[in-house]
């Protein structure tokens, strides 16, 4: 018998793809015994996006969620998603730093490490993948599948040998965007298998509707192990069903020999915890076969979702999916994955709202650009690097060989707030995040998101409210969906609405002021003509500079009195967490800065004003 291996990741990927990484720890431990009794191959159940959502919005310790899996999972596996040099975060951190945020996973419970980079840039793994092997846990390189005009069958065979030679167990193919058709999957397979002495494991999402026939090619081709979620978490941006690659498998010589029995009765608990997270539920969650084309992966785009719509601008979504093929083009073809999807997608939603390709250039995409993240796969778009870093020197060693060890720096500075090791690591992932996270934590005043009931959103003048309803006017009925918002300030805001199934743009216009009770300045608040509600004023000259997309600051570059020059950076905001510096729109002298560190802003407000010359 050639018996298939199962890997879940319910308590990972599964919730990071279908609910925008919200699950939390008081929803998985009730569960985690009948998992660990299942006889999957491993759990995965860290990594990837779930440290961040512990710490940003569930204000979980990330460390002790690790730990108390652990405890209720002692027979099984646990599985994490390491994204090689980058860790956890979005930049390339110090080899002591990978070496220490090793240390600690496997001291804390991580069995199976997945390790993988963005760029497929090897030389991103060979310190993470060391690191594993040293502490003696399994180490499985990973192979980041895309296609391109420079990725074909022979590209990975290649990587596939070179992670063999660094001393993995096992070789995944992460399939994140659900590229892989039936045909691709056997030959790939067999490749590899021709080529290579380890395992196999595929990694596969749905969101395209090809991966349950394309782990059942990868089987027949001799794959041995297969990532599946359990149904209530499974399909669409998620990955294929687990009971259903048990049964299609059962009585066959791949027979899993798990329980669908058992099966069944996790999944009935995870339909009844899923109810809990309706309010980040997204739309684009199902089969999308638009996904061949953009190759947005599962675990982005529910975040993406998510995040257009707190911006008031979800109605702009197939904008920004069309829109982010053509900057994944001009930055050479890298695999969507963490960090780079987040990289292609932020740029490219800037390039829809902003009206104006690259107007606004990220730090990330400059960076990207000055090879900081590793070698692009293919040639980038000479006008558009020249726009972004000039004529700056590219680096073409090692990201990381220019980095001096942190932890002693990242140590001090965290000095009296971090209680452990662990906790320095977390700022190093997320310094500014983490810090307001710790502070919270040592006073005892962590307080998570909130959950919504349906009854309370239903009552509520929240976000969440009713966006489906019928309008009669002159005795005739109109079926109305509100699809998105716009921002044009405080007298004008677009809305956007289906009429009867016809998109239509709503301009509401405000004739009088509203009175808002429980004010700090005695009960009622005013918003006046020139200032919007936070108190900013609106932009009202050239010389405002303003933001193209809702975020908060994270660095204030001038002061009053300063002279800048156009195109000088005078801000730096932190929008769908990645940076992107903002510049000066005219030359001339800074007389007002109406932000400072942390402060929340929109589009609608001036930042900070210049009197030009």
């Amino acid at each position: 018998m050639t018996k298939v291996h199962v890997s879940e990741l319910v308590l990972r990927d599964g919730h990071q793809s279908l609910i925008a990484t919200r699950m939390r720890t008081e929803d998985m431990l009730p569960i985690a015994g009948k998992l660990d009794d299942a006889g999957f191959w491993s759990l995965e159940a860290w990594g990837g996006a779930t440290f961040d959502a512990c710490v940003r919005y569930l204000k979980e310790d990330p460390w002790e969620r690790l730990k108390k899996l652990r405890k209720a999972m002692p027979n099984s596996q646990i599985q994490m998603l390491l994204r090689g040099q980058n860790l956890l975060g979005y930049r390339h951190y110090s080899d002591d730093v990978v070496r220490a945020f090793v240390q600690k996973s496997a001291d804390n419970g991580v069995d199976v490490f997945r390790i993988f980079d963005a760029m497929n840039d090897l030389r991103n793994l060979k310190v993470s993948i060391e690191a594993v092997k040293k502490v003696g846990k399994h180490a499985e390189g990973t192979i980041s599948y895309t296609t391109s005009p420079v990725h074909d069958i022979p590209y990975f065979v290649a990587l596939a040998r070179e992670l063999e030679a660094f001393g993995c167990d096992t070789i995944a193919i992460k399939d994140m965007a659900s590229l892989l058709t039936p045909e691709i999957t056997g030959e790939l397979v067999k490749s590899l298998r021709a080529a290579i002495k380890l395992p196999i494991h595929l990694h596969a999402h749905a969101t395209s509707g090809l991966a349950s026939m394309s782990v059942l090619r990868a089987v027949d081709n001799g794959v041995a192990i297969v990532d599946g979620c359990i149904s209530s978490f499974a399909e669409g941006a998620s990955l294929p069903t687990t009971e259903s690659i048990v049964a299609a498998l059962k009585g066959t010589e791949y027979d899993t020999g798990l329980d669908i029995g058992k099966l069944q009765e996790i999944a009935a608990y995870f339909r009844e915890v899923r109810k809990k997270y309706w309010q980040f539920e997204s739309e684009f969650t199902g089969v999308d076969t638009r996904v061949l084309v953009n190759q947005v992966p599962g675990g982005m785009i529910s975040n993406l979702s998510n995040q257009l719509k707190e911006q008031g601008a979800l109605d702009r979504m197939d904008e920004v999916l069309a829109e982010i093929p053509r900057v994944r083009e001009d930055l050479g073809f890298p695999p969507l994955v963490t960090p780079t999807s987040q990289i292609v997608g932020t740029q490219a939603v800037l390039n829809v709202m902003t009206g104006a390709r690259y107007k606004s250039i990220t730090n990330e995409v400059k960076n990207y650009f000055l090879g900081q993240y590793g070698k692009a796969p293919s040639a980038v778009n000479a006008d558009i690097k020249n726009l972004a870093v000039g004529d700056a020197k590219v680096i073409e060693c090692r990201p990381a060989d220019l980095l001096d060890n942190e932890m002693e720096k990242l140590s001090s500075e965290v000095e009296g707030l971090a209680k452990s090791e662990e906790d320095v690591l977390t700022y190093a992932m997320f310094p500014d995040l983490a810090k307001t996270f710790l502070q919270e934590r040592n006073a005892g005043s962590l307080k998570a998101e909130p959950l919504l009931t349906k009854e309370t959103a239903a009552t509520s003048a929240s976000r969440y409210a009713p966006n489906e309803f019928n309008v009669t006017l002159h005795g005739e009925t109109f079926h109305i969906k509100l699809t998105g918002s716009g921002h044009r300030g405080e007298e004008q805001r677009p809305f956007y609405v289906s009429v009867d199934g016809i998109g239509e743009e709503v301009i509401v216009e405000t004739l009088s002021e509203v009175e808002v009770s429980g004010s700090k300045s005695g009960g009622k608040k005013k918003t006046a003509g020139g200032v919007t509600s936070s108190g900013r004023p609106r932009p009202s000259h050239e010389g405002c500079v303003t933001t193209a997309m809702p975020g908060s600051i994270v660095e204030v570059k001038v002061k009053a009195g300063d002279k800048v020059t156009a195109g000088d950076p005078v801000l730096v905001i932190e929008a769908m967490k990645m940076e992107n510096e903002i510049q000066a729109p005219k030359t001339g002298i800074v007389v007002a800065v109406h932000v400072k560190k942390g402060d929340t802003v929109t589009p609608d407000e001036s930042l900070l004003e210049i009197k030009p010359e």
